[in-house]
């Protein structure tokens, strides 16, 4: 994040970095002090807004319009860099012959199957041929050109509420302050994640940034500004279902049925790149896992794992629980009961498990949710009915304990322990190593085979000063370790040492060299980062510490800088090899204008100007033939609540976007729809300084909940008078999962915009509060509003947009509440099937 300090422009858009990102917001200031123009993008005027060069209004889901005719701008008036496009993105590959787009084929891709919501990509593959003076009507380029050429800044004005003027203003700039002599960067949050098309939103963004160059270099990027200290860690070292540690795929049933198919999935077709070393990478953490019982002969304990027979996410896995298929459940970290969208459905869910362990530093209302929610008041839920069994276990601090935090630049820093944690309360490492510990006793003796892999487990650490796990052992295991050979016990110095005999082992392989030379890494602090660029004696990055990725693409093809001022990796022909200010990330020695020889594999395949290595083409995707599952380029569709009609294609709603249609998660009718004027008004939640994420690091905090007390709305000075709305009265809001209340802050930082031809009114909603006695305020929780839909590529919800109805004074309360919310969707005629078709039908276009 430090990087953004070099930029040029700054375009903030889908968070409120200043007010949610407060530290990182420091190299923003740092930048504009320099120079740099900041434009701040969002529905509401924030605390970032009041600091940066320009704010600018837009509807909450509109996103890839704008980004959309930014793309259309600098193709059309042909302000992308060039050079760069040519030699670094697939801009002039050839697709397909039986490629359709959706301009062909009304808003829909080839190959799409409506059974199953999903999309066979064999269509948009590559054919093998080039065509770098980009003319070819089969080019990427041209493909991109067409795509993009109905999101004009019409279109932007009609569909996001942005005056053409203002689109003029973030366009110019972005073009001004890119090319050889200047780069701009994007710093997003969850106001673009958490999006039926949330993957494609960032996507669009990527391409932009693609054309104008500003990949691979000082100062550009697309900055993911996360809410926590490891957010970054827990994608890398997952807590995600469907991935391993370094990004490695979870194996699936009936399509991983060995390990040699395995690895056919992983590595890419065309051999190149650093994927091609997948086996590697597999290997090195099956024997951290399993050691000495991993071996050649058993595919390494390849069978041990798990395979998945579909989607197991948070949202699946609570409408199982409702189904009653799920006894017990961990909440670690998390407060779903707040802050998981359809909380209700969240709390309804818990109710049926025998068993939930909550470890938090407070009692959070996931933890008292069977005593004092709104079912229990509601009467839905009676305390003497409920048959789970709730255990709570205190946790430790983020100062009580020690370990590794990797942050949104990829950047792992150390944490040393300040106190001990008071009482009961226990670290996650000593938690689950406790728990794994007394797991592996109870299974010690068992002959079941089932038991095998835990009885295999490698579970033995090295203890520190006070009993515990030594916290730097764990750090080690992941950086990992040679076996055998000469260099046998010591520590791994990069991911490329990882070897596919059983000869190393690394617990996470883009974690190698956290701790090369046994020297914990990640503990750097050297204040200011030391000198350079790069401020590279603070922490570690991976992978192989680059602060930069693709960092090859800060030169040109012939391995020189791109500009004096924006000089970071460079080819020294004298010593043969690339060096600047950065670690290379590109084969040190592979010369610029390298033609890999025939049949070469991994970097062995790599060109002199490929410079993005991860990739199985070697190049930046402008359009992307494999990865995404819901099209090779971003595409406008409205959120699953609209009372928007999709003006740029006949299909209203992304048609790959993942439903759970119940009577417990119904939808408010869209645009055209009977019953859409029920719910008129658009909601979108967003964090405040004061609090933390669903509260419980803030709501039991006396100070912060001086400076926060009660949970609150914001509407426009027009939405207030239509409603009849007074400020710091109370406001009741209604969507078709639940109702809430809130304090009234009428404010002109939410404006109506005119989308449409028709006004339209978004309410703005913090989402801390809870109900519950243990916290020093509560509140209703936002998150009782919004409902489950998922972008099908990472199942993230969309909690960013959805339909409701705002009424003046207090909700009702008990089993009147409820019936508020059924009245409503009796009204609005909402039904499981609402919204829930994946094709709009043409007759009601």
């Amino acid at each position: 994040m430090q990087d953004m300090a070099n930029a040029d422009c700054i375009v903030l858009m889908g968070g409120n970095m200043a007010e949610a990102h407060p530290v990182g917001f420091q190299w923003v200031t740092e930048a504009k002090a320099r120079g740099a123009r900041v434009i701040h993008v969002d529905p509401r005027f924030t605390r970032t807004s009041a600091v940066v060069d320009k704010h600018i209004s837009i509807r909450a889901g509109s996103d890839i319009v704008l980004l959309g005719a930014l793309i259309n701008y600098m193709i059309t008036r042909e302000r992308y860099f060039h050079e760069y496009v040519v030699a670094y993105t697939n801009a002039a590959t050839l697709v397909s012959e039986d490629y359709r787009d959706t301009d062909d084929l009304d808003g829909l891709f080839s190959g799409f199957d409506e059974e199953s919501g999903t999309y066979d990509r064999a269509t948009w593959q590559y054919t093998g041929g080039r065509d770098e003076t980009l003319q070819d009507p089969r080019t990427v380029f041209q493909i991109l050109k067409r795509h993009y050429s109905r999101y004009t800044p019409e279109m932007v004005t009609q569909m996001c509420g942005i005056a053409e003027a203002e689109f003029e203003y973030l366009a110019r700039s972005l073009a001004d302050n890119s090319g050889p002599e200047r780069t701009g960067c994007f710093g997003y949050a969850t106001g673009w994640t958490q999006h039926t098309m949330g993957a494609q939103v960032i996507r669009t963004a990527a391409i932009l940034q693609l054309l104008l160059g500003n990949v691979g270099r000082p100062g550009g990027g697309i900055m993911a500004l996360r809410g926590h200290a490891s957010i970054q860690g827990s994608t890398d070292i997952p807590t995600l279902f469907d991935l391993l540690p370094g990004y490695l795929p979870m194996p699936s049933a009936g399509k991983h049925n060995t390990f040699d198919d395995y690895l056919a999935t992983v590595r890419p077709a065309s051999g190149k790149g650093f994927w091609a070393y997948a086996e590697d990478y597999a290997v090195s953490l099956l024997k951290a896992w399993w050691g000495e019982a991993a071996t050649a002969e058993n595919d390494w304990c390849f069978d041990y794992l798990p395979r998945l027979t579909g989607p197991a996410g948070t949202y699946q896995t609570v409408v199982e629980m409702l189904e009653g298929n799920v006894d017990g459940y961990f909440i670690v970290g998390q407060n779903p009961a707040v802050g998981s969208a359809n909380s209700r459905q969240q709390r309804m869910a818990m109710s049926k498990l025998k068993w939930l362990v909550v470890r938090d530093l407070n009692m959070i209302e996931s933890a008292t949710w069977w005593k004092e929610g709104p079912e229990i008041d509601s009467g839905e839920l009676k305390t003497e009915d409920i048959a789970t069994e709730v255990f709570f276990l205190p946790a430790a601090t983020h100062v009580e304990k020690a370990g590794s935090f990797t942050q949104t630049q990829r950047m792992v820093q150390w944490r040393h322990q300040a106190v001990a944690p008071p009482g009961d309360a226990q670290s996650e490492l000593d938690f689950y190593y406790e728990l794994g510990r007394r797991i592996r006793e109870r299974v010690a003796d068992s002959t079941d085979p089932r038991d095998r892999p835990l009885q295999d487990l490698t579970w033995d650490y090295r203890r520190n000063e006070h009993g515990d796990v030594d916290p730097e052992a764990v750090l080690a295991e992941i950086n990992g370790r040679h076996l055998t050979g000469p260099n046998a016990g010591e520590p791994i110095d990069s991911y490329t040492e990882l070897r596919s005999d059983g000869s190393t082992i690394s617990g996470c392989w883009i974690y190698a060299g956290v701790y090369a030379g046994g020297v914990n890494r990640a503990a750097r602090r050297t204040p200011g980062g030391g000198g350079g660029v790069t401020q590279s004696d603070w922490g570690w990055v991976w992978p192989s510490d680059r602060r930069i990725l693709y960092n090859r693409a800060s030169a040109d093809p012939q391995g020189r800088p791109w500009s004096e001022r924006k000089k970071y990796v460079w080819w020294d022909a004298d010593a043969g090899r690339w060096t600047g200010s950065d670690v290379p990330d590109f084969p040190i020695d592979r010369a610029p204008g390298t033609v890999p020889p025939e049949g070469a594999i991994g970097a062995d395949a790599i060109g002199g100007d490929d410079a993005f290595i991860m990739q199985a083409d070697g190049k930046g995707w402008l359009f992307a033939p494999n990865g995404l599952v819901d099209g090779p380029m971003p595409t406008h569709y409205e959120s699953q609540e609209s009372p928007v009609r999709n003006a740029l294609y006949p299909q209203q709603q992304s048609p790959a976007r993942v439903m759970l249609p119940r009577e417990d998660n119904l939808d408010a009718p869209s645009a055209g729809d009977p019953g859409a004027g029920v719910y008129p008004y658009v909601f979108t939640t967003y964090r405040l300084t004061e609090h933390h994420t669903a509260g419980g690091m803030s709501r039991w905090s006396p100070y912060l909940s001086e400076l926060q007390p009660e949970m609150f709305c914001e509407v426009s000075p027009e939405l207030a008078a239509e409603c009849g709305l007074t400020a710091q009265g109370w406001a009741t809001i209604v969507s078709p999962r639940g109702v809430i209340e809130a304090r009234v802050l009428v404010t002109d930082r939410m404006r109506p915009l005119e989308i449409n031809g028709r006004v339209v009114h978004q309410v703005g909603l913090p989402y801390h509060w809870g109900v519950g006695n243990d916290a020093v305020v509560s509140g209703d929780a936002a998150n009782d509003l919004v409902g489950v839909t998922m972008d099908p590529n990472v199942f993230i919800q969309e909690s960013k947009v959805g339909s409701c109805a705002v009424i003046a004074g207090r909700r009702p309360r008990g089993a009147a509440a409820d019936a508020l919310v059924r009245d409503y969707q009796r009204r609005s005629g909402a039904t499981v099937e609402t919204d829930n078709s994946r094709l709009t039908p043409r007759e009601e276009q």
